[in-house]
Parts: C-alpha cells; sequence; structure tokens
C-alpha cells in the first residue's frame, strides 16, 4: 500500500479515501473468487463457457481473486507495426510478446490470427489465449475508420484460444454492420465455449466539440460499454473517462438530469463507476485499456488507472503499449505494478 500511495503522489488521498455515493457499491455485482458461481452461474452461458472464463481468472499472480491482467498486443495493425515495435524490436517476433505476458503474470494475452497461430501449438496450454478478431488496419489511404474481421471464431477454437475479442466504433457509419459482425461472431464463440470481449470504443467527427473530446466522455462511453453487454460481451474493455456531459455538449441522443446531477460527479471513481453500472451493475466485467506510452511516467499511470477501475467495482486491466515498449524486465515491472493494485487488500471498493 505504501508503494501504491507514493505512486499516486498528490492524488494518494483522493482516490484511495473517495466513496462512491450516485451509485452504491452494494448495488454492484463485484469481482471475487465466486465470480462465475455468484454472477456468471445465473446467465445462460454453458458449463464450457463458465469453465473457460474460470481457467482465465485462475491464471497468472491475480489466480483466484476475480480480477484480470491481459495484456492486448494487436497495435502492429492499428498503429502499424514500426509504430508499434520500434522502440523494443524484439516484440516483432510474437512468441517474446507471450512470454512477456507469461512473465508479467498475467491472466491471459490477447493477439492477432497471425501472431497467435505462428506460436499457439507452442504456448496455448501455457497461458489462455484470447484471438482479436478484426481490426482498423491503417495503410489504406486516405485512412478510413472501420473494423474489418481478420478471422473467423473458429479459427481461434482451432488454435486453443480461450476467448476472442472485437472492437466495435460505436457512433461510427458502419458500426450498424460491426454490431451485426460481432453479434454473430459473440453466438458463435460461446457455442463453442469460449468467453467474449469487446473493445466498446467511439469514432465519430462530432464526438470532439468545441475544443473537448467525448470520445472519452463517461456518459456516452458508458453507454457503448451497455450496447457491448446486450451483444453478450462476458467482459467489455472501455477507456477510463476523462470528462462528461457528451449528450448534453454535443447535443444528440438521450439522456436523464440524474445522470449529472446524482449518479456522477467529477471525480474519476465516480465517472468509471457509471461505466461498471452501465455494464449491468457488473455482471459483465469493466476492464479499462492502460493507455499509450508516454515515457518515464507510464508506471504512475497504469497504477493510477488500476486504482481507479478496482475502487469503482471494475475488473482489471487491459494494458499493452505501456509494457511492450520497454525492456522486458521493466514491462514484467509494470504488469505486476497493476496486479499489485488488484491484490491489495487495503485499496478497497469506493
Amino acid at each position: 500500500m505504501s508503494d501504491i500511495g507514493s505512486w499516486l503522489g498528490a492524488e494518494a488521498e483522493n482516490l484511495l479515501t473517495h466513496e462512491c455515493k450516485g451509485i452504491s457499491k452494494d448495488h454492484l455485482h463485484l469481482p471475487g473468487s465466486d465470480f462465475v458461481d455468484r454472477v456468471m452461474i445465473d446467465s445462460d452461458r454453458s458449463p464450457a463457457v463458465l469453465r473457460t472464463m474460470q481457467t482465465m481468472f485462475n491464471h497468472g499472480r491475480l489466480g483466484g481473486t476475480g480480477y484480470l491482467s491481459i495484456l492486448p498486443v494487436d497495435q502492429g495493425i492499428e498503429h502499424s507495426a514500426g509504430a508499434s515495435f520500434a522502440p523494443n524490436p524484439i516484440y516483432f517476433d510474437p512468441a517474446n510478446i507471450v512470454e512477456l505476458a507469461i512473465e508479467g503474470g498475467c491472466n491471459a494475452v490477447a493477439s492477432t490470427l497471425g501472431g497467435l497461430s505462428s506460436v499457439a501449438r507452442r504456448y496455448a496450454h501455457r497461458i489462455p489465449m484470447m484471438l482479436k478478431l478484426n481490426h482498423n488496419e491503417t495503410l489504406t489511404h486516405p485512412p478510413v475508420f472501420d473494423q474489418t474481421l481478420f478471422a473467423e471464431v473458429d479459427q481461434a477454437f482451432d488454435m486453443g484460444c480461450t476467448a476472442v475479442g472485437a472492437t466495435i466504433y460505436f457512433g461510427s457509419p458502419d458500426c450498424r454492420r460491426q454490431i451485426e459482425e460481432i453479434s454473430a461472431a459473440f453466438e458463435r464463440a460461446h457455442e463453442l465455449g469460449m468467453v467474449t470481449v469487446l473493445w466498446a470504443y467511439l469514432r465519430n467527427p462530432a464526438f470532439k466539440h468545441e475544443g473537448t473530446d467525448y470520445h472519452v466522455a463517461s456518459d456516452l462511453t458508458s453507454q457503448a460499454v451497455h450496447l457491448a453487454a446486450t451483444l453478450k460481451a462476458d467482459i467489455v474493455k472501455q477507456k477510463l473517462p476523462e470528462n462528461n456531459g457528451g449528450y448534453r455538449a454535443i447535443g444528440f441522443g438521450h439522456t436523464h438530469d440524474k445522470v449529472y446531477s446524482e449518479l456522477t460527479s467529477d471525480h474519476p471513481i465516480d465517472l468509471a463507476r457509471y461505466q461498471v453500472a452501465n455494464a449491468y451493475m457488473g455482471r459483465a466485467g469493466l476492464i479499462n485499456s492502460g493507455g499509450a506510452s508516454s515515457g518515464e511516467g507510464d508506471l504512475t499511470q497504469a497504477v493510477r488507472t488500476a486504482v481507479i477501475n478496482k475502487r469503482a467495482g471494475g475488473m482489471g486491466l487491459i494494458s499493452g503499449r505501456k509494457a511492450f515498449q520497454k525492456p522486458m524486465r521493466e514491462g514484467v515491472a509494470l504488469l505486476n505494478a497493476i496486479q499489485d493494485v488488484y491484490l491489495a487488500p487495503d485499496v478497497t471498493i469506493a
């Protein structure tokens, strides 16, 4: 706890002692060692899905806690391989990506069809693998912002994956097609006994308004989380909120005054708590993303994000660039620091 407080610096007291009053923790389905038995057992998920979810929960340093630490490396497509791996060229080789996840004590590793399939026979039995089914490749010029299927669910199953992941750009012109594609893919994944994870992101130029980027607004990202849960995502990946009031500022859609006057506040934990509430009060696990690597401040930022996620009622962190754009030893240390937040009994639910 002393290390966590020192990493948070001046924010330590504010983040570690805050109590959410708008949405009480008593209403949440919180992560825990019994999450599958206590929460998922109510759903229509098959015994095979429950088994694979428990397999993910049981792996790595967080095994048995009900929290997840996942290493995602699909940025070679999303941001280009050069932009992603030039800072640390060993990660052009997918084997080193998986080794980082293993050495870092992660519950699972998420990557691309080519990356995972190239090393699946060596690693599928050593760590739960998640195949990212779709991507926004960035070689097309002029750029387009769409998610294209690179893989089928059966390919993930055949290579031994325990989970599939996908992205939907909610708010984009093509999101209705993406919703249909991923709904069908997730249904097939559940038929095969795999866990489903949705990157529930927003994309629309109108969401940037008068100098503020509402792609990271609590109200808009929370609605994306709710749509993800509606698509039967077992786990929802979302960016940590940085502001609020997207519906009001942009002047579209539907909301309610109580979202802003009672259910949320300006506190970052309250903004993240609203995301958890939209994930069926935690029945779908909320994992927040670690974000881009900024250098020396990465560890502090990762610990801060983990504290906010945990205290809001979230299920963990999915952090990639902050870990793999460093020497492996430093990447392992960063992943372990994130996990230490979830292992710390005195970092409580707000």
